[in-house]
């Protein structure tokens, strides 16, 4: 929410300064995300008008002016393109010091004399326009201090809101709480009933349930639609971050801003009644305002008029835009004014469907006081009226009383409040902030145990429904910095951290001391980010996504780190290495929660080793990747195999399945290490080759209790045995060979020596084994050892093909 500070100060008054204002709403919990000045010192700087502009003898861009300050005429050379006869603009005079410290002297410009300059609104440090001076209106009074005329200084506040205070996203929401801080008042609104001056009433029809429970309307005919908005409203808007349009466009902007209430004004000459408020059909199309078409369903709701048969067409998307066959334009002589109250789920991600994004719809969802309509129609009224002229038809209210939510009354108890804060309030002081808020308050007596307040909160604040939530009001209002930190008292009971388990925290300073940073993503990504890794299945739509890119629950953490780890190599970071822990997730059938579970990735791209002059570069490769994986096992006592796989994203030959073999016979496929397949990298765009790994977490983290045993006394044998096998037979698929057919004597299982050439056939290798064996309770003989050696030997060539080596 942005705003002019100067606007708030018209609600609230208070000699407050604006530091100390700033320091207030963020101390309220409103919190000030940015303050931009505007204006500064602007002493010595009039409202003018060029009397007579000529062309510079020796400049073609250049003007000399004869301009009236109202104190005398003086003489201007200005190179403004809009610099004419006539205009009214702002002057420097001579001696003033404008904002950036640029002093105004005398001078001569191409030997012309210039006594002063004139000003365009970034000059003035108003606005950032700089494309010329700053027409001021024809009315503006000649000699009059331009820092008054345009209620300057001023500043431009922008909050950060959260969800919950969708009262704020108004100007007067805002105004109650700085009043309740700062011990003020907040203006009375000047929004009197206009009475009816004609009897035009078109009729309006509601036919979208508790969706709609009130509309309101009012038609005024006789416009002048070419009015200019005055400078009062163009300049609050302006300092809101909105650009004027037109005269009957600002005032629907303005009246938002100010009081919270969407509206639309409809041209009412292209309307035909009555008006039916409705869902939409299916397939049904409208043209908006910003001159798009889209399709709507049933989930829409829109304002259709009687063209072509009762709420036949279209005219506007209900709570979200309005159409653009309907719009007011220069034209226009008769208007329809629109204020309705849409409950927040039938607007809730409409908008981002249709990939919108717009300031009635994003204070729909949040919600809207439901008795602001009429007040919004009536105010915005009076305004139409005083500047375009008009006459005004009575006010159309259509209301469903039963669909109307109103906020119920709450009970707020005394010790209650002083339990839950760690101080006693003031009943005077609970009961001052409360009323200040705009909250009715009726104090209740002792001889129930409920002794306190009863509280009924206006219709503006939906977040007030349970006593807790009073508690928060009077708390921050009240000052979090007046309630004194104090600890708990009694016993506490410590947790230590059990010993089965490898702790997140362990595994997180492991891999950043490999010089891994932790990467946080959002657990939701592009559907189609998900199918073009191939791993959509069991993905889980959000009902209400923030964006059309961000739609489903991620079923892998690769994707999103990958799209990470692209960001920082497209930005010119060599070497990138990422990991994250988060949880993945996959739908379990209609109605039910989808079922979550926690992993660990990690992707690395650039060379192996940061620069440096002991060893030339390399690339980053799988082995590398394997290294860092395996450190992290060890802090879990876990023995991994890696397995050959081919997932659909992994590059042919340089990926595998990682197994933990010490937690069955068999072992556990746990996760996926790899360098990623050609194909996908070009479809993600990346310049790099990319290795990752994923795994399921607690497997990989889970380690047994250390149990002490006495060693052996008896000794230990080790046979080494070559064989000769096909390149494609890994050591891990040798290795788990051998594991389950050696037996409980095998102590443990080495690979010394990997050969390739002389007396071993092209497309074979030579691996080496050492076999140390032991038992606990004998001497192993040379019969037990050579039968183990032939078991050994027959699973290898059984399963892999394998020769021993001669």
């Amino acid at each position: 929410m942005k705003f002019s500070e100067n606007w708030l100060r018209h609600h609230v008054p208070t000699t407050a300064s604006r530091d100390e204002l700033v320091a207030t709403l963020t101390a309220i919990g409103l919190e000030v995300e940015e303050v931009t000045p505007l204006g500064g010192s602007l002493d010595g700087v009039v409202v003018a008008q060029i009397l007579s502009a000529n062309k510079h003898p020796e400049a073609d861009r250049l003007q000399v002016c004869e301009v009236d300050t109202g104190n005398g005429t003086v003489q201007i050379v200005c190179g403004a393109p809009n610099a004419r006869a006539g205009l009214k603009a702002p002057l420097a005079t001579v001696g003033t010091v404008l904002p950036g410290d640029l002093k105004i002297k005398p001078a001569k410009l191409r030997g012309v004399e210039s006594s002063g300059m004139l000003c365009s609104a970034r000059e003035l440090a108003c606005d950032s326009d700089s494309s010329g001076l700053l027409e001021l209106p024809d009315d503006a009074p000649v000699g009059a201090s331009i820092a008054d005329y345009l209620g300057l200084p001023d500043a431009t506040i922008e909050l950060k809101l959260t969800p919950n205070r969708a009262d704020c996203f108004s100007v007067r929401g805002i105004a109650y709480d700085v009043a309740a801080a700062l011990a003020s008042d907040v203006r009375p609104l000047a929004a009197e009933a206009v009475p009816a001056a004609s009897d035009v009433a078109p009729e309006v029809v509601l036919e979208a349930g508790a969706r709609v429970p009130r509309f309101v309307g009012r038609a005024i005919d006789g416009i002048d639609a070419r009015a200019k908005t005055p400078l009062w409203m163009a300049d609050r808007l302006r300092r809101s971050g909105i650009r004027p349009i037109s005269f009957l466009v600002d005032v629907t902007q303005y009246v938002m801003l100010e009081l919270g209430q969407p509206m639309h004004a409809f041209d009412r000459d292209t309307l035909e009644a009555p008006l039916v408020v409705r869902p939409a059909r299916d397939g049904e199309s409208l043209a908006l305002l910003d001159g798009r078409n889209v399709t709507l369903d049933g989930d829409f709701l829109v304002v259709a008029d009687s063209r072509g048969g009762r709420g036949a067409r279209a005219v506007a998307l209900g709570g979200i835009m309005g159409g653009l066959d309907t719009r007011v334009t220069d034209a226009t002589v008769n208007v329809f004014l629109e204020a309705a109250h849409w409950i927040p789920s039938a607007i809730i991600g409409r908008s981002r469907r249709l990939g919108l994004h717009t300031d009635a719809g994003h204070r729909f969802e949040r919600g809207v006081d439901p008795e602001l309509p009429r007040i919004a129609v009536e105010y915005a009224t009076r305004l139409i009226l005083d500047v375009a002229g008009g006459t005004p038809g009575p006010v159309i209210e259509s209301v469903r009383e039963a669909d109307l939510v109103r906020p119920q009354p709450v009970v707020l108890r005394r010790e209650r409040l002083a339990r839950v804060l760690g101080i006693r309030v003031p009943d005077a002081e609970v009961e001052r902030i409360l009323r200040a808020l705009g909250l009715d308050v009726e104090r209740m007596g002792a001889g129930d145990g409920n002794e306190g307040w009863r509280v009924q909160p206006p219709a503006r604040r939906f977040d007030i429904a349970i006593e807790e939530d009073l508690i928060e009001e009077v708390a921050r209002i009240h000052g979090y910095d007046a309630i004194p930190a104090t600890l708990p008292v009694g016993a506490s009971r410590v947790a230590a951290p059990g010993e089965g388990r490898a702790d997140n925290a362990s595994l997180r300073r492991q891999l950043a001391s490999r010089g891994y940073l932790e990467a946080v993503n959002y657990a939701f990504v592009d559907a189609a980010l998900l199918e073009t890794w191939g791993v959509a299945e069991g993905g889980v739509p959000l009902a209400n996504p923030l964006s059309a890119e961000l739609g489903v629950m991620r079923t892998r953490l690769l994707p999103g780190l990958v799209a990470a780890l692209g960001r920082n190599a497209a930005r010119q970071q060599g070497r990138v290495r990422l990991f994250e822990f988060g949880n993945i997730f996959r739908g379990r059938g209609p109605g039910e929660a989808p079922a979550e579970t926690l992993h660990i990735a990690a992707a690395v791209c650039g060379p192996a080793h940061a620069e440096q002059w002991a060893q030339p570069e390399r690339p980053v490769g799988f082995h590398d990747l394997k290294g860092d994986l395996q450190s992290l096992a060890a802090l879990a006592g876990a023995e991994l195999e890696f397995r050959p796989s081919r997932p659909a994203w992994a590059h042919p030959g340089r990926s595998a399945d990682v197994v933990r073999v010490d937690r069955s016979a068999d072992g556990q496929t746990i996760g996926w290490i790899g360098q990623l397949h050609p194909r996908l990298q070009q479809a993600l765009e990346l310049d790099v080759d990319v290795v990752a790994f994923e795994l399921v977490l607690e497997p990989l983290a889970e380690r047994g209790i250390p149990k002490a045993r006495p060693l052996s006394k008896y000794p230990s044998v080790r046979r080494d045995l070559a064989f000769v096998v096909a390149e494609s037979v890994t050591w891990g698929e040798l290795a788990a060979s051998v594991r389950a057919v050696a037996g409980p004597s095998l102590r443990d299982l080495v690979l010394f020596d990997r050969y390739q050439g002389k007396g071993v056939e092209s497309g074979f290798k030579s691996l080496a084994m050492g076999l140390i064996l032991q038992d606990e309770s004998r001497t192993l003989t040379d019969r037990d050892v050579d039968a183990v050696v032939a078991d050994v030997t027959a699973a290898l060539q059984r399963d892999h093909g394998a020769a021993v080596r001669g």
